[in-house]
């Protein structure tokens, strides 16, 4: 996805050993959201809106 090229992706800090969790990208526009153990199948996103709603 344009925009999500060169972003970091964070892990949460609560994340389990066994790579049970999800990787977060902020844009000023897009969220991205990813399996970290299947990163290279693709992302979420979702507009900051959006993702406010969500949380």
């Amino acid at each position: 996805m344009p925009g999500l090229s060169k972003v970091t992706w964070r892990k949460s800090t609560i994340s389990d050993a066994g790579g049970n969790c999800v990787e977060v990208a902020l844009t000023h526009s897009i969220v991205g959201v990813r399996d970290t153990k299947n990163r290279e199948d693709g992302m979420l996103a979702f507009t900051r809106e959006n993702w406010v709603a969500f949380l």
